[in-house]
């Protein structure tokens, strides 16, 4: 199948590369020139594990890129809109989808014969039906169903992970807004395993399981974080065992007793979740909410327990040190979780926010994220360091909110020295350690 994908952000892109290595022949559009002459030379403009090899397999043969959104569609068969859908604090920000749709559609008054319109943007329920058709419709001319398809496929991909994800999915989605648009997007994903469960529904159900599953991840961390925080102010409790204990139950584990289902790593205490889905997805559901009259309590409580995570971090220094100005302060890991540059909503920045505005020294390290993070955290007192060592120098204290590979020797490193290791994710051991603090101990 020919498939065009407007948008090359880590959706857009990694999908295309992965359509691709699955026999697909897919085009990249995007706006930015400087962005697409990388791609057609196969150099990702994102840090992904597995990208840049799908890439030099796959360019220019079965992967291109262009900024020409109109040939893109001419010459393919079905066209995904993964362009961003920030939160802008009262609802999620429609207008780089709906510019596809138009642009999409006015393409589509040219082109004879079926075409079919995806969208894999993370949208609220009923935009599809109430905001892309009619956008669509109007721009092209056609009526869904008669040469114009539209379905609704969410994506279900984890930073770092995406490549994996996308090629060995655990369900594929599958919300038409009719049975032909089901069906064609049902082929589009028939090279794929047939073991892999498939869910037939209709648009706005499609979009509301994206919205169900982001916020269920997020309400396990903030359940844990809370309960950790609980744990700590009683005292003589220490979360890691507690969410051991937990994980030991016949539901979270196989009739074998064999391993842990990966949504246990969501069961552990932290600094909090960042990135570019939980936050803006369980925001926007609220938002959804409150323009409907509906209050939610129970995801307004995950909000307000993740944003307290980072008052929690630097309190594990305040049990040392009564003040904190002039302390000088290492925050380790910036990207919002290892194996991607993604620096989106991280919680090192409220962490190095209140630390700041308490007076501390930060200086601030990360293996691959430190330009995105200095971009995006770009205060002058915060030193960003190009190495692990230069970061240590002269600590006396030390935060991990990132727990990278590289930081695995911090203990070693550290050695029988006065300066404290803050563990904000429990990723060490704390006997290994002179001093130590972790979250929920």
């Amino acid at each position: 199948m020919k498939i065009s994908i407007v948008g090359t952000g880590y959706v857009g892109l990694v999908t295309g590369a992965c359509l691709a290595d699955k026999g697909h022949r897919v085009v990249c559009v995007d706006l930015d020139e400087e962005r697409v002459q990388g791609l057609n030379r196969a150099r990702p403009p994102i840090h992904e594990e597995g990208l840049e090899d799908l890439l030099r397999r796959h360019v220019p043969q079965h992967l291109s890129a262009t900024t020409d959104l109109r040939a893109a569609v001419l010459d393919s068969d079905a066209t995904l809109i993964a362009v961003g859908t920030p939160f802008g604090g009262q609802e999620i920000d429609l207008s780089a989808v709906l510019r596809s749709t138009q642009q999409i559609g006015e393409a589509l008054r040219d082109k004879p014969g079926y075409h079919l319109v995806v969208v894999k943007s993370t949208v609220v329920p009923g935009t599809t039906d109430n905001k892309v058709r009619p956008a669509l419709e109007a721009a092209s001319g056609r009526s869904v169903g008669e040469q114009l398809g539209l379905a609704m496929n969410p994506e279900f991909l984890s930073e770092g992970e995406a490549v994996r994800d996308f090629l060995f999915p655990d369900r594929i989605v599958l919300g038409g807004v009719d049975a032909r648009s089901t069906e064609m997007l049902a082929e589009l994903y028939a090279p794929f395993d047939a073991l892999v469960p498939r869910l037939r529904t209709n648009a706005r159900t499609a979009e509301m399981i994206k919205y169900a599953s982001n916020s269920l991840l997020a309400a396990l961390i903030s359940f844990t974080n809370e309960l950790a925080n609980f744990g700590a102010t009683i005292g003589g409790i220490d979360t890691v065992d507690v969410m051991r204990g937990v994980h030991l139950s016949q539901y979270f584990r196989d009739r074998n007793g064999e391993g842990l289902p990966s949504i246990t790593s969501f069961l552990k205490a932290g600094a909090g979740f960042g990135g570019s889905c939980l936050p803006k997805d369980v925001s926007a559901l609220l938002a959804l909410g409150r323009s409907k009259g509906m209050a939610m309590p129970l995801l307004d409580a995950v909000l307000k327990v993740n944003q307290g995570q980072a008052d929690m971090v630097v309190g594990l220094l305040l049990r040392r040190w009564p003040q904190l100005r002039g302390l000088r302060v290492a925050v380790l890991g910036l990207a919002f979780k290892p194996g991607t540059n993604d620096v989106r909503e991280s919680p090192a920045f409220p962490i190095m926010r209140r630390l700041l505005d308490d007076g501390a020294v930060v200086k601030a390290h990360d293996p691959i994220a430190n330009r995105e993070a200095a971009r995006a955290f770009p205060e002058s007192d915060v030193t960003y360091c190009e190495s692990l060592d230069e970061a240590l120098a002269d600590a006396v204290a030390v935060i991990v909110v990132t727990p990278w590979p590289e930081f695995r020797d911090l203990p070693e490193r550290l050695g029988g020295q006065s300066t404290l290791l803050v563990d904000a994710r429990r990723a060490y051991d704390k006997t290994q350690v002179a001093l130590y603090e972790g979250i929920g101990l």
